[in-house]
């Protein structure tokens, strides 16, 4: 699995990307109208409980626009924090700190609602299980939201195509399923090979080959317990499809050493934050 590191220079230039994308081609003509030398000091506050995410996305906002802007964390990333909290105090140039101040919230808000929604599901099934995201991310900017899932005390599944080998239902149509596994083995040269099956016929097929992770997509929790008992000796066990936060803590009962959860990046809720003048 890859491993994914947010370094200064992603993270700048990340920034810069969004910051141009607000600013072509005029600039912030509302801001401009301002005092051009006003010093204001502003409080940024989470308007809601959360996990609070994407700190540096933030602060570089404010630096690349004005370097003389101050910064200053008053939580860490990956803090819960109650609704009303103080995160950060921002102090400089009224009309810099304008400027990007819906940047440093789009990030914030975004990266915080993946840890938060993330911790959620991994309060409900404790530490006997682990909670995964997916590559249902948002093109260009999953290593962020990998991050965030982190962050939310998540764990992050395959990066990409390259870093192991997930036969799918839809390889399994176009093929059959032990000639594939077969095939991964031979093939497999260090990666990882995990094994999506949908019902106790398929797992059966291919119980006593060498591979790592048994993968149970959609199975009703009944079907699930009977796969993991049969597999648990041989594999690790891994359930996926439409687990909600409802679901969730049913679906951990059932033994499975992980969870997949695409929601938790595609469908995360923005956290609200707001900046206090």
């Amino acid at each position: 699995m890859s491993r994914i590191e947010l370094s200064e220079n992603f993270i700048k230039n990340t920034v810069k990307l969004a910051l141009n994308e607000d600013l072509y081609p005029l600039g912030d003509i509302t801001s401009n109208l301002l005092e051009n030398k006003k010093i204001i000091k502003a409080k940024l506050i989470s308007n809601e409980n959360a996990v609070v995410a994407g700190l540096m996305f933030a602060k570089y906002a404010f630096s690349l626009i004005d370097k003389r802007i101050k910064f200053i964390v008053k939580k860490e990333d990956g803090s819960f924090v109650k609704k009303k909290t103080l995160i950060a105090t921002i102090h400089g140039n009224a009309q810099n700190i304008l400027i990007a101040e819906r940047v440093a919230l789009n990030f914030l808000s975004h990266i915080s609602g993946i840890a938060t929604k993330t911790n959620k599901f991994v309060k409900l099934v404790g530490r006997k299980c682990k909670i995964c995201c997916t590559r249902k991310t948002i093109p260009n900017l999953r290593v962020i939201q990998k991050y965030a899932v982190k962050l939310g005390g998540g764990f992050n599944h395959r990066f990409n195509l390259s870093d192991e080998f997930l036969i799918k239902d839809n390889h399994i149509s176009s093929s059959n399923i032990r000639l594939l596994v077969s095939s991964a083995i031979k093939k497999k040269k260090g990666k990882r090979i995990t094994v999506e099956v949908d019902n106790l016929s398929q797992l059966k097929q291919i119980i006593g080959l060498k591979f790592n992770c048994v993968l149970f997509d959609n199975m009703n929790n009944k079907n699930l317990k009977l796969g993991v008992k049969l597999a648990k000796k041989y594999y690790e066990t891994e359930a996926s499809g439409n687990i909600n936060l409802k679901t969730v803590k049913s679906v951990a009962a059932t033994g499975v050493d992980r969870i997949s959860i695409g929601s938790i990046t595609h469908s995360a809720p923005a956290i609200d934050f707001k900046l206090e003048f």
